[in-house]
């Protein structure tokens, strides 16, 4: 299986760091509650400085959102909604255990993180612009259709190929969200700030070591670049 970025988006956004994981082994039956404490605790320490909405990362996926003609604050990246209910909630309501502790580390970096079923996905994923024809699953089991050069997450299906997210990190299809079924997953993280490398390779370690205390599971990890923009599992 593959995943990768189309030359089109890294023609148009070259300065995007994306990071994958892939990891077998996922179970629903292990508790996070200690890890997912620790990087909350992380969360609140920095949204005690100042909002979600001045963080580098967060302003970054601000400026793309306006260049794809999308009001920033309708249609926001999932890290800033997660911060956004984090900080008027103090929490966010347990999912999976592999979702809550991915969603407490994009909470700690304020970076987006996308998980995927990979046994939902056909033969590939590619970030690019959409035709218009591709179908999305919301999570309440509704199909609909990307507008014509939205950014979605597509694979391979035939005849008409299935968006997995729409709108780039604003929102994941229910198709391959992860369930108490899933045992395979690919974790994608993506951002656009300054520091977004070192950032990014730095989320991806720690996704790493996270993942392989909680599950018996040997995450392989690769950060992409428009040089190296594949990624094969």
């Amino acid at each position: 299986m593959l995943f990768r970025h189309s030359d089109a988006l890294w023609a148009d956004y070259p300065n995007l760091v994306p990071g994958v994981l892939h990891a077998g082994g996922i179970s629903a039956n292990v508790d996070v509650a200690p890890q997912v404490a620790r990087f909350n605790a992380i969360a609140q320490a920095r949204l005690a400085a100042g909002p979600e909405s001045e963080f580098p990362e967060v302003q970054a996926w601000r400026r793309v959102f306006s260049s794809m003609g999308l009001k920033p604050t309708q249609y926001r990246c999932a890290s800033e909604s997660l911060l956004r209910r984090f900080r008027k909630e103090n929490a966010l309501p347990p999912l999976h255990p592999l979702v809550d502790l991915c969603n407490a580390i994009s909470l700690a970096f304020a970076i987006p993180i996308a998980v995927f079923d990979i046994a939902k996905v056909s033969q590939q994923l590619e970030v690019r612009y959409a035709t218009g024809a591709e179908n999305y699953q919301t999570f309440g089991g509704e199909m609909e259709h990307p507008e014509p050069g939205e950014v979605i997450f597509a694979d391979a299906t035939e005849p008409v190929p299935k968006a997995h997210a729409r709108r780039w990190t604003n929102r994941q299809s229910g198709l391959s969200a992860v369930s108490a079924g899933t045992r395979a997953v690919l974790i994608v993280a993506e951002a656009l700030h300054a520091s977004a490398a070192e950032d990014v390779a730095r989320l991806l370690n720690t996704l790493a070591q996270e993942l392989a205390a909680a599950w018996p599971a040997e995450p392989r990890i690769q950060l992409l670049s428009r040089a190296s923009p594949r990624f094969e599992f």
